[in-house]
C-alpha cells in the first residue's frame, strides 16, 4: 500500500452537527430577539461553515477552503471577545483555543497566498525567467507541505476535538444560562463602539510614516470592527441595518487594501530570506519580485487614508 493510500485511509472522518449535537437545521433568530439569541445563532451558523469547510482544509487542494475555515474561526472568535457574556461562563477558554486554531490555520494560509501570487507574479517575467522563478516558488511549496503536516495534526487532536464541543455548547446555551437580566436589554449596535474607538486611536497614534507592523494591526482592529457589524446588522431594524452595512463595506474595503499591504511586505520578506542561498538566475528573479512588492506596498500606503475617513463616516451614521 502506497503512503498516499496510508494517509487516506488514516484521514478521520469529518465531525458532522449532529455529532456535536446541533439541530437538523440551522438557529435563526429575527430582529426582534434577544441579542443572545442572535449571538448563539452567529455561533451555529460558522461551527456549520468551519465544519463543511474541514474536509477540503485537510485535503488541501483548494486554498479557498482553508481561506473559508479560517474566516469562520475568525468571526467566532471575534463573536465572543464582543459578547462573551451573552453565551455563558465558558466564553473565553473557547475563544482562546480558536485564536490557537487560527495560529495553525493561518500559517498554511499565508503559505497559500503567498505561492499563488508569486505564481502570478512571474507568468508575467520574461519566458527566459519563469524557470528560476519556479525554482524559487518550489521553495515555499515544500515549508507549505511542512506546515500542512503541523495543521492536519492539529485538526485530528483532542484539543480541536474539545474546541468544537465547546463551540456548540455554547451555541446552545439556555436563555436562564445567560448573564443577563430582563430589565437589560444589550445592544449588539452598542457593540461596534467598542472596536471603533480602538481602531480609531491606533489610527491616531500613527506617525507620518508608519511602520509595517502598526499598518498590520489596523487591519486586524479594522476586521475585528466589521465582525462585530456584521452581528449587529443581523438583529438591526431595516434603517439601522443599511447604515450598518456602509460601515460593513467601508471596513471590508479598509481589510483590502491594509491586507494587499501586508501580502506586499510578507512576500518580500519571504523573498529576500532566499538571497543568501541563492544563484545568480533566482537572485535575479528574487529582485524583480522584491521590487513589484515594494510599489504594491507603496500603493497601499497612499490608499488607506482616504478609506479610514470613510470609515469615520459610516461609524458617525451609525451611532
Amino acid at each position: 500500500m502506497t503512503s498516499e493510500a496510508t494517509s487516506r485511509r488514516r484521514t478521520p472522518e469529518p465531525t458532522t452537527p449532529a455529532a456535536l449535537g446541533l439541530p437538523a437545521e440551522p438557529a435563526k433568530a429575527g430582529p426582534e430577539a434577544p441579542a443572545a439569541a442572535h449571538v448563539r445563532a452567529k455561533l451555529d451558523h460558522e461551527l456549520r461553515e468551519l465544519l463543511s469547510r474541514e474536509p477540503g482544509t485537510r485535503a488541501g487542494a483548494d486554498p479557498e477552503e482553508l481561506h473559508q475555515m479560517r474566516v469562520a474561526q475568525r468571526r467566532m472568535r471575534s463573536v465572543l471577545k464582543s459578547s462573551s457574556a451573552l453565551v455563558g461562563a465558558t466564553a473565553e477558554p473557547v475563544r482562546a483555543d480558536l485564536g490557537w486554531l487560527g495560529q495553525v490555520l493561518g500559517e498554511v494560509r499565508d503559505y497559500d497566498v503567498l505561492i499563488g501570487h508569486l505564481r502570478e507574479v512571474i507568468a508575467d517575467f520574461d519566458v527566459r525567467d519563469q524557470p528560476a522563478g519556479r525554482r524559487l516558488v518550489s521553495r515555499f511549496v515544500s515549508e507549505r507541505t511542512t506546515a500542512r503536516r503541523r495543521l492536519n495534526r492539529a485538526l485530528s487532536s483532542p484539543r480541536y476535538a474539545t474546541l468544537l464541543q465547546g463551540i456548540a455548547q455554547l451555541s446552545r446555551t439556555a436563555e436562564h444560562e445567560i448573564d443577563e437580566t430582563p430589565a437589560e436589554k444589550p445592544s449588539l449596535a452598542a457593540d461596534v463602539r467598542k472596536p471603533y474607538r480602538k481602531l480609531a486611536r491606533a489610527v491616531a497614534a500613527l506617525p507620518p510614516n508608519p511602520p509595517d507592523d502598526d499598518l498590520h494591526a489596523l487591519r486586524i482592529h479594522g476586521k475585528k470592527l466589521r465582525y462585530t457589524a456584521e452581528l449587529a446588522r443581523s438583529a438591526a431594524k431595516k434603517k439601522q441595518a443599511a447604515k450598518l452595512s456602509e460601515l460593513i463595506k467601508a471596513t471590508r474595503k479598509f481589510q483590502t487594501v491594509l491586507g494587499d499591504h501586508q501580502d506586499a511586505v510578507f512576500a518580500a520578506e519571504k523573498v529576500r530570506g532566499v538571497l543568501p542561498n541563492a544563484d545568480a538566475e533566482i537572485g535575479f528573479v528574487a529582485g524583480r519580485i522584491v521590487e513589484h512588492e515594494l510599489a504594491k506596498r507603496a500603493h497601499a500606503r497612499a490608499t488607506w487614508l482616504d478609506i479610514w475617513h470613510r470609515i469615520e463616516a459610516a461609524e458617525h451614521a451609525v451611532s
